[in-house]
């Protein structure tokens, strides 16, 4: 697997992202592309149109030229990779593909973004059938919106989109307290003792977890220690306030939780042990609860980076971590 695809899907519908226009979706809508789940295979499901396809699938061309989509990402960012998955688009998938950027301000119309400033992204690049295509992307500033192109016509099931957020601090900083850690501001989670069941990048996602897989969760502990993720802030800052929510988890909440903040300027896994502060000492968790700290944090000065331990294990929904950039 390459790199790129343990960063954010810079185009999740969950972040915002959406498919704008399409010059063509006669067999399947061009929405599916940006769907959370894997795509599914069903043997005899038909629409009056032809196969069901959970993906997004054009007709077949006759005429020169090729089919092509443009995009909205959900947050601006360098771009690092895409992958193009044809899952299940086996004698109906395209030859090739290719992807542009572009980046633009405020709600373009459709005249706007045809019209925009479009530069090459990922060249044309062939594609195989039912499998998931990996491109690793030359950063090439921020982006907005990607024009997707398929040579010369069929079916892709999902694009994802991956590279680091780019938020508009400037901006971001004249709101006074903000969540330093939403992925929309530029946060990572860049290390976990285990994600078993639930991966760590749901963590800071927008909005409360919509079921218990929306979250992270670790397996059941059977030894000594206990589980921990490290978060990445989108801006160094001053932490006054966490929420740490284990919606949906009520047979498998931890027991409780200790929070631990850093500054540095090295690598993400070269964190040195020895620089952690305690930000919220030992502190008991309900399940399925919406808990808020404010009293209980320590005034630890500027840090990039948290650290939430939980004991012994289990699953956390969410975790907000609020201050003010420094």
């Amino acid at each position: 697997m390459n790199d790129f695809t343990d960063l954010v899907d810079l185009a999740a519908a969950r972040l915002g992202g959406s498919v704008l226009l399409a010059n063509d979706e006669f067999f399947a809508p061009r929405e599916n592309l940006l769907v959370d789940r894997p795509p599914v295979f069903i043997e005899d499901k038909y629409t009056e149109r032809g196969k069901w396809m959970d993906g997004w699938e054009t007709r077949r061309r006759r005429t020169p030229g090729h089919d092509w989509c443009i995009i909205r990402l959900g947050v601006p960012g360098v771009i690092s990779g895409v992958v193009v998955d044809t899952s299940f688009f086996r004698g109906n998938y395209p030859e090739s593909c290719s992807v542009e950027g572009c980046s633009l301000s405020g709600v373009p119309d459709a005249a706007a973004l045809r019209e925009a400033d479009w530069f090459e992204l990922l060249p044309e690049e062939r594609l195989q059938g039912d499998t998931r295509n990996e491109f690793a992307v030359a950063p090439s500033g921020v982006v907005t919106h990607i024009r997707f192109n398929i040579y010369p016509d069929g079916g892709v099931a999902r694009l994802r989109v991956h590279g680091v957020v780019m938020p508009d601090w400037r901006r971001l900083a004249m709101r006074g307290q903000v969540d330093l850690a939403a992925v929309q501001h530029g946060g990572r989670v860049v290390a976990a003792s285990d994600m078993f069941f639930g991966h760590r990048h749901n963590l800071i996602m927008p909005g409360r977890g919509t079921h218990m897989g929306d979250g992270w969760e670790t397996r059941r502990r059977r030894g000594a220690g206990h589980d921990w993720v490290v978060v990445r802030l989108g801006h160094e800052g001053s932490i006054e306030r966490l929420l740490i929510d284990t919606l949906h988890f009520k047979g498998n909440a931890p027991g409780s939780c200790t929070v631990e903040a850093c500054r540095a300027d090295v690598p993400d896994d070269a964190l040195p042990e020895n620089n952690w502060r305690a930000l919220m000492p030992a502190t008991p968790l309900q399940p399925d609860t919406l808990h808020s700290f404010e009293d209980e944090l320590a005034d630890v000065g500027a840090a990039t980076h948290v650290r939430l331990n939980i004991f012994p294990d289990g699953g956390v929904s969410r975790l907000r971590v609020y201050g003010r950039v420094t």
